[in-house]
């Protein structure tokens, strides 16, 4: 490389057009700065202060980083070569540790195929599906056939020839893939140029048909910035002539040629249209004022969807026309939409016998799926998921079950069912907007009423304050007596059957207990207390009865009317502390994923008695808990999605509540594949719908309107507000006659 340049410099150039690599790059860069020539690339850009080498290639490490806040990457892996990479590393490592992101960083060099693969694998296991792949053209079609059957993973290519790679294979498999254009094909002059280099043909040439890459238009627009210049030079008269001795390059002390000034700033004042885009430098000869386009490789090929400048930096131009454009395109096609049988929102027909396709299901998801395949303008197909399971991924296989794996590996196009929208399934397929909210709730058997037994009249008031209206009775018949023997004005005469005069006092202990008694019981009897001090202690026992009395007759109201229902279970707390009640959820839902990842003391403790419960406390289906939370009279709870309880709550035999509140807030989504055509357009149907109001109506339609418990929940037809407990009263009435005759 030192001889090829001191060759052309002993030779007199003026300036050189040329690549360099790591190896070589240093040894130019000393070359150039020190003999003061001129060195144009369309190599990678580097960082350095070296005026007199002018890089073609724009720099992209800051579109790159814009891209990244966009898609609010904060772990992702930069897989790089070490020639193009090494600098933009070093800028995405830097802004990290500002924006505390989780960057692994991956040399390419150092691995073999096999390698490489091997830390595909890797990073699968670890769940880190986004990656940014950084080199040149061909090493990136090589990788991008290694990878091409990825579906989980989001790829930002940092190179500058989105359009130049092939994407035929990749597109099958169902990644995410980002990257940068920077030649706009649709300008006429990139056209016309383009044209003329395919009709171009030449001896030398075995395949002279081949597109024009963007390393390409890099070297013709270099060739057309050292002729702009030079050109300049010779309108502006400036003699750069070198005459005599060219001089030697190796000498020491180098002889820096005289005019390399002029050209150097001649080069760097350059400014035209080129392939490229705007072509301009800045002082230290990197290119500034550019444009470059942000792609995505979308079913149909690849499609801009933004772009970059140093000014605006990255703007989105995926306007609600592309995805009118995209959704346009789904007309006139049947997908294949995948459900599951899950009362209310898919259920056979009585007689589904005697239909065929969609028409054999109904519920709540089937109405929804049409309302949304009628907004968007496609058909559709129902079909059941195989394995019966919403969506899982095997901790040892890696593999997606459910719903889910139908979604990722392309059996499906769209899932309409009561899917949750959860972290884990995101990163694998893509949600619509919640078209319902819900929580984790608590299912158990209904308790039953309880039956009053005979001393429930009684249970208005405390029994402490039994126990005190007995001893306050006593307590006023004693202070009676005692204060109408000590009176005499309770004292009188009455003849006897002798004649004579006898003192009697009426108020003895047992007249003083009777008149007590009827005061109490609002009764009255035949004496009264004469003397003042007798009747202040009636009078206060009087006013002390008519409170209590009044209290007592409301309350007894409320509880005649009342019929109570005492549950053991009131909250998730009460589960957890207590071992008589067994709980458990779906095998294979969000709801047990929710307590295996859950960090809360309480969740932990329930998610650690779950999954060491013998017999096993999950079940397959919901009908299966259901059946099992009213088989087992009141041991067993179910923990489940709170729309499903409310449902079942709904249903006969009606013996199953809801108790306390939701353990957590989530949603049902639509799902789709990631990058599928139908995300944006169904999004928008779901939203559409829910200004609409259609979705609160159909909830109210299939788990109100349709429900077979009545208001209250019950059997009953009757509010058991409006049910005296009469056997009860009845039972007291006939005890009391009883006593009355047994005391004659």
């Amino acid at each position: 490389m030192t001889y090829a340049f001191c060759s052309q410099f002993s030779k007199g150039v003026y300036a050189i057009i040329g690549l360099y690599d790591r190896k070589t790059m240093n040894m130019l860069m000393s070359f150039c700065g020190a003999l003061h020539v001129c060195f144009v690339t369309p190599s990678f850009p580097i960082d350095t202060n070296n005026q007199f080498v002018i890089q073609l290639r724009p720099e992209l490490q800051d579109a790159l980083i814009s891209l990244v806040e966009h898609y609010k990457w904060t772990k992702f892996v930069y897989m790089y070569s070490s020639d193009s990479g090494l600098t933009v590393l070093q800028k995405i490592l830097d802004t990290a540790a500002e924006k505390t992101w989780q960057v692994t960083s991956i040399n390419f060099d150092t691995l073999t195929e096999a390698a490489f693969l091997k830390a595909i694998q890797d990073l699968d296991n670890k769940k880190e599906y986004k990656i940014i792949l950084d080199c040149e053209l061909e090493r990136l079609n090589s990788i991008l056939n290694l990878v091409s059957n990825l579906k989980n993973y989001h790829f930002i290519l940092a190179n500058l020839g989105f359009m130049d790679l092939n994407f035929t294979e990749f597109r099958k498999g169902g990644a995410n893939v980002t990257g940068f254009q920077l030649m706009n094909y649709t300008e006429p002059m990139v056209s016309r140029t383009i044209q003329e280099w395919l009709e171009f043909d030449s001896k030398d040439l075995k395949s002279p048909k081949r597109r024009l890459k963007y390393t390409g238009a890099l070297t013709y627009d270099g060739v057309s910035v050292m002729a702009t210049a030079f050109q300049n030079l010779r309108k502006q008269r400036i003699d750069i002539s070198r005459r005599g001795n060219a001089g030697e390059c190796l000498a020491n002390p180098p002889a820096p040629w005289g005019q390399g000034i002029d050209i150097q700033r001649a080069l760097q004042q350059v400014q035209f249209e080129g392939l490229t885009g705007h072509v301009q430098f800045s002082e230290k000869g990197h290119r500034t004022n550019f444009t470059v386009s942000v792609m995505e490789l979308s079913p149909s090929g690849p499609k801009k969807v933004g772009y970059w400048n140093e000014n605006e930096k990255y703007v989105s131009t995926a306007t609600y026309t592309h995805i009118l454009n995209e959704t346009l395109g789904l007309q006139n096609r049947t997908y294949v939409v995948t459900t599951i049988l899950e009362s209310p929102y898919v259920m056979l027909k009585k007689n589904h016998e005697q239909f065929v396709g969609n028409d054999k299901y109904e519920g709540y998801c089937v109405e929804l799926a049409a309302e949304i395949a009628k907004h968007v303008g496609y058909s559709f197909r129902l079909e059941l998921v195989g394995d019966g399971k919403y969506g899982t991924r095997d901790p040892e296989t890696k593999m997606w079950n459910g719903m889910v794996g139908e979604l990722v590996y392309g059996k499906a196009d769209v899932a309409v069912a009561p899917l949750t929208i959860t972290l884990v399934r995101e990163e694998v397929i893509d949600f619509s907007k919640p078209f319902m909210s819900l929580g984790i709730s608590i299912m158990i058997k209904k308790p039953t009423k309880s039956k009053p037994g005979v001393f429930s009249f009684l249970d208005p008031l405390a029994y402490e304050i039994w126990m005190c209206i007995v001893f306050a009775y006593i307590g006023v018949s004693v202070v009676l007596f005692l204060v109408s023997r000590f009176s005499p004005y309770e004292w009188h005469s009455e003849d006897t059957e002798e004649g004579q005069p006898e003192h009697t006092n009426e108020f003895g202990i047992f007249n003083s207990l009777w008149f007590s008694l009827g005061a109490f019981m609002q009764q009255g009897c035949d004496i009264s207390p004469r003397s003042l001090s007798g009747r202040i202690v009636g009078g206060v026992w009087w006013f002390f009865t008519l409170i209590i009395i009044s209290s007592y007759t409301a309350n007894l109201a409320a509880f005649l009317t009342v019929e109570r229902m005492v549950s053991p279970i009131e909250s998730a707390e009460d589960l957890a502390k207590q071992t008589e009640i067994a709980y458990g959820t779906l095998d294979g839902g969000s709801t047990k994923d929710f307590f295996r990842r859950s960090k809360i003391a309480v969740f932990e403790k329930m998610w650690s008695y779950m999954k060491s419960a013998d017999p096993s406390v999950f079940v397959k289906t919901t009908d299966e808990g259901v059946a099992r939370v009213r088989k087992s009279k009141g041991k067993y709870a179910y923990l489940l999605e709170s729309t499903m309880n409310e449902y079942i709550e709904q249903r006969k035999p009606c013996d199953t509540m809801k108790v306390g509140g939701n353990l957590d807030s989530k949603g049902y989504g639509v799902a789709t594949p990631k990058g599928s055509a139908l995300r944006n357009p169904v999004n928008l149907a779901v939203l559409k719908l829910n200004e609409q109001g259609l979705l609160d109506k159909l909830k109210n339609k299939w788990w109100y309107d349709k429900g077979e418990c009545g208001s209250g929940g019950g059997d009953s037809k009757v509010s058991p507000r409006s049910e005296v407990r009469k056997s009860n009263t009845h039972l007291h009435i006939y005890i009391t006659m009883i006593i009355s005759i047994c005391s004659f």
